[in-house]
């Protein structure tokens, strides 16, 4: 249970609170396009609050009250609102993708298995980060600190990550990563429906020549020397036995516990949309509707007790390897959706969706070739056209005359799509000289009156005349 508000907070509180509302109601309102002024004036509201927050507190001291769970659920809302309104480079947009990336790098962290490829992302996404958050640091002075504080969280989950792998000495290195691939290739084929067998044969013969390596259950270098860090792979490997153990002989059982049943739909049901949203998700996501799983998610999480989930009866019945894939599945799949979120605002989407469309179907026109018209292309010049005309002053405007955020690469996608157009009516000309110049060569074979008699036959029919009619 968390501790109770301070009596100074409780007007701070009160205020966050009426933010989140407020969020709440406009993150359900679909019905027009979120305005950036909206956005940006309850930015201001939070950024006042935080303020006031900050005198009253010791920055030294560590706090989580009903109070900071609030702010938390308003900056990570307002992180989406940015996402959604294009402004992908304010600081306020990084709180989503630095919390979602905390929640990714501590189950790593928790279930040990990962290797350096799977880091190294990590550790870049970190890096541009920092550099958004210092970028704008004077401007937001009361939001930097707490971003700076999660970055450095999710560094040292990073570093401490690299620390476990760094003991690994260079001869295991490759059945680490093998033994990685594998696990996760297993956990994969425990959450799928259906039967197993031939899927998961492959994969147990492959543990079990890695096993086979092993002389005295430990790992041999070189001269028969035994390398350092041999808790980690064998660890590894005894647990790859054990999982795929468990997909044997849940085979008849459906997989999961029946206690563990609820859990297991609604996390397969939110991986399924989630994974529909990747796919489609230049057209049909708004950036606020991933709260709505990111809270399911932590819900579920926070149902663990020492990392497992419990039956009634407090027991760790079996599934736990696919409930513990899915919730991750899961995580990934939200920082994935977060990570390819485009500068450009809800409003313009639509326009540069037609456009990304246009340019693909021209660049595919261009790539083939063959024999088209100007008939042809005019579907792709009115398109363009019909986008041109909704420019006012050379910019896109959205609703009250406002400018959305995005012009510069809507603009290049247009500018890109002209170009290719005229490309392509380049191509087309040169078409139609060759044809002329091919029709001129015809002609000259023949002569004035049509006649297709070659001039030499022509010359001796004319001597032949010449010399019958001579007396």
């Amino acid at each position: 249970m968390s501790p109770p508000v301070p009596q100074e907070e409780l007007p701070i509180l009160e205020a966050v609170i009426n933010i989140r509302n407020r969020l709440t109601v406009l993150k359900r309102d679909r019905g027009e396009y979120i305005k950036a002024s909206d956005v940006n004036s309850l930015y201001q509201a939070v950024v006042k609050q935080v303020t006031k927050l900050n005198d009253v507190r010791d920055d030294n001291a560590t706090y989580n009250n009903r109070l900071d769970t609030t702010l938390a659920d308003v900056f990570s809302l307002l992180s989406l609102f940015y996402l959604t309104i294009g402004k992908t480079r304010d600081t306020p947009a990084t709180y989503s993708q630095i919390a979602s990336m905390r929640q990714i790098l501590r189950h790593m962290d928790e279930s040990a298995v990962y290797n350096e490829s799977d880091l190294a992302p990590f550790r870049r996404r970190l890096s541009e980060l920092r550099q958004i958050v210092q970028h704008e640091g004077k401007q937001a002075n009361a939001l930097t600190k707490l971003l700076e504080r999660q970055l450095n969280e999710c560094d040292a989950i990073v570093r401490s990550l690299e620390e476990s792998l760094s003991v690994l000495s260079v001869e295991l290195i490759p059945i680490h990563e093998r033994l990685v691939t594998i696990r996760r290739q297993l956990v994969a084929l425990a959450a799928k429906e259906g039967p197993h067998k031939a899927d998961l044969k492959p994969l147990q013969e492959e543990l079990r020549k890695i096993d086979s390596k092993r002389v005295d259950g430990k790992f041999l270098g070189p001269g028969g020397v035994v390398p350092a860090s041999q808790a980690i792979c064998s660890s590894l490997l005894e647990e790859c036995f054990e999982i795929a153990q468990e997909i044997k002989a849940n085979e008849d059982s459906k997989n999961v516990a029946g206690d563990l049943k609820p859990i297991h739909e609604r996390l397969s049901g939110i991986r399924a949309e989630l994974e529909s949203l990747v796919l489609t998700h230049r057209w049909s996501l708004r950036e606020t509707d991933l709260w709505n799983y990111s809270s399911a998610l932590q819900e579920i999480d926070k149902m663990r007790v020492d990392g497992k989930f419990l039956d009634a009866e407090g027991g760790r019945p079996p599934g736990q390897y696919i409930l513990l894939y899915l919730l991750r599945r899961c995580y990934g799949l939200i920082y994935r959706l977060l990570s390819s979120s485009e500068p450009v605002s809800e409003e313009l989407m639509p326009i540069a969706n037609k456009l990304s469309t246009v340019k693909k179907c021209l660049n595919e026109v261009l790539k083939y070739g063959g024999t088209f018209s100007a008939r042809d292309l005019y579907p792709y010049q009115l398109a363009l056209f019909q986008i041109d005309s909704l420019r006012k002053d050379g910019k896109f405007v959205g609703a009250e005359g406002s400018v959305p955020e995005g012009q510069g690469i809507v603009m290049a996608h247009l500018n890109e799509c002209h170009e290719l157009l005229e490309m392509l009516k380049e191509s087309m000309d040169e078409g139609d000289e060759d044809e002329d110049e091919d029709d001129e060569e015809e002609e000259g074979e023949y002569d004035g009156s049509g006649s297709s008699v070659p001039e030499s036959e022509e010359d001796e029919a004319e001597e032949g005349d010449g010399e019958g009619a001579a007396p």
